[in-house]
């Protein structure tokens, strides 16, 4: 933070929002997108429900000018993602489009014809076909859900309208997995998002908004405000370059990423942020490639992405990707922050402990990398040096041809913290049933996640058999001591992780092998059965 005075020049964050380009200045930068939009644009449609990211009232869609024209939420020119407004702050719109459901009566406005109705005194503006749908089909009771409802489903309905297709119902499910309501019981609501594709098509004129935010000219945001005597800077650097730089001038700055986490801080813990620095305008930071014998994933990959590129890879980690947290979670938080938060609830290390990946610090110049697990050294205490940050994970493509597992359990399916999560990767000897190489990970059973060397011992050069099985099972004992909490006890925990090492064996073993459909109550969902289908389990 800097204690110069409130006459500092200060550059406007601008962004693309109603129609227009809209300048903000003199708003402190951890403002909200939400308290921006409902107290100063006074769009209050967007709601205030949990102000933490997890029931979807405040559902938003960021735009972006599309980089990949297939990428999946490419809409005509643009980049289409929700996100949790109540956790952005609003200086990382810069350079974006914002739209809200304030934004769909502007489309019909556009493109529908008014409705005479005999009980009004003047013609009806027509609902968006979204909007339509969820009066057809009773999708809104109380009503303070239904916004945010509408934004998720107004983006698959541009999504697949661009595409030309048509979701699954356990698609839409997966796509409203964000989104709660206490009301419907949710059939409804999956009845309109069917619903509002037999409907005349209503689409946003990407043209426009492509144009306006060309014109924008996103070089990067120094952005600054007064909190009383003193100036809090928001720095958005462009290039890795400027990034490393800037965090060795201020390495006392907070790293801001997806703000997935970071945006808790402020709503919940009213901590004071004090300069910032956002890595999300990187472009480098975002690359997913494979280079020579690795899959490299930038720290600045969202989660979705990151995530989408191993199950491209690994189809079984299919279930642990559309189970970590949420579509608008996942599209906002990026994989290199889950795994510098350092949380032992963290659902992405014990995957890529699994798979062998390393962590690659960067500060300056200076490049350096480590086997993920050596980064942890206690709770929420790693090997990060002042001036330092994590620029990207690598994972070798050899780790991806074992035999690879991830389970998440959890006391919701669907957008919950998970009491435990492991990460298994077991490979055998070529001909033969002896264990060759295991990893172990796992997360919710230490201060750290962290790998169960004596049970990883325990079956290395053995025969992958029940008894094996078992020894491995008692030695996990020795590796973890876990502690009880409101979502899982002790003894439960130690139990639950004994028993998913059981079932990587009927998995994995080499005779009468258990299907996904015999070992998953969740089996019948359809992207449970695409992953059987890839793996020809």
């Amino acid at each position: 933070m800097s204690t110069e005075s409130s006459s500092t020049p200060i550059q406007p964050i601008r962004f693309f929002h109603r129609g227009k380009i809209v300048d903000v200045s003199g708003v402190h930068p951890t403002r909200s997108v939400l308290d921006w939009l409902r107290e100063d644009a006074r769009c209050t449609g967007t709601k205030e429900g949990c102000n933490e990211g997890d029931c979807g009232a405040c559902t938003v869609v960021i735009g972006e000018l599309a980089t990949d024209a297939h990428a999946p939420g490419a809409v005509d020119g643009l980049q289409l993602q929700t996100v949790n407004a109540c956790i952005q702050f609003l200086p990382t719109l810069h350079g974006k489009a914002l739209f809200t459901v304030e934004d769909l009566k502007g489309q019909c406005a556009s493109q529908c014809k008014p409705k005479t109705d005999a009980h009004a005194k003047h013609a009806v503006q027509p609902l968006h076909p979204v909007q339509q749908a969820m009066v057809d089909c009773h999708g809104s009771q109380c009503g303070f859900c239904t916004p945010g409802f509408v934004m998720s489903l107004w983006a698959t309905y541009e999504h697949h309208q661009a595409e030309g297709t048509q979701p699954t119902r356990q698609q839409l499910a997966d796509h409203l997995s964000g989104n709660l309501c206490r009301c419907t019981g949710y059939r409804p609501i999956l009845d309109a998002g069917q619903r509002m594709f037999d409907l005349p098509a209503v689409r946003l004129d990407t043209a426009p908004v492509v144009a306006a935010l060309t014109a924008l000219k996103n070089d990067g945001l120094d952005y600054a405000a007064p909190l009383g005597a003193r100036v809090d800077h928001f720095h958005a650097p462009k290039t890795i370059a400027q990034l490393a730089a800037l965090r060795v001038q201020k390495p006392g700055a907070q790293l801001l990423a997806g703000s997935t986490d970071v945006g808790l801080w402020v709503n919940k813990q009213f901590r004071d942020l004090g300069d910032i620095i956002y890595v999300g305008d990187v472009a480098e930071m975002k690359t997913i490639e494979e280079r020579a014998d690795e899959l490299y994933i930038g720290a600045g990959a969202s989660l979705e992405a990151a995530f989408g590129a191993l199950v491209e890879r690994v189809p079984s980690l299919a279930d642990v990707w559309l189970r970590f947290a949420s579509p608008p979670i996942r599209h906002a938080g990026t994989m290199g922050g889950n795994v510098a938060n350092g949380s032992p609830i963290g659902d992405s290390p014990p995957v890529l402990m699994s798979l062998d990946a390393q962590i690659e610090l960067r500060r300056g110049d200076t490049v350096r990398r480590m086997p993920l697990p050596e980064f942890y050294l206690d709770y929420m205490k790693n090997q990060l040096q002042p001036g330092e940050f994590v620029q990207g994970l690598a994972v070798p493509l050899a780790a991806l041809r074992r035999q690879v597992r991830a389970y998440k359990i959890s006391k919701r399916f669907d957008c919950d913290i998970s009491a435990l999560c492991a990460g298994f990767a077991i490979e055998l000897e070529e001909g033969s049933d002896t264990v060759k190489a295991v990893r172990l990970a796992f997360g919710g059973m230490a201060a750290t996640v962290k790998r169960a060397a004596n049970a990883e011992a325990a079956l290395v050069g053995k025969p992958w058999t029940q008894a094996s099985v078992a020894t491995a099972k008692l030695a996990l004992a020795q590796d973890f001591k876990p502690l009880s909490d409101m979502r899982a006890s002790a003894d439960y925990r130690l139990q639950v992780a004994q028993n998913l090492i059981q079932r990587l064996w009927l998995e994995t073993r080499t005779q009468d092998a258990l299907s996904i459909e015999e070992t998953s109550v969740w089996s019948v969902m359809p992207h449970v059965v695409a992953k059987v289908a890839a793996e020809g389990l």
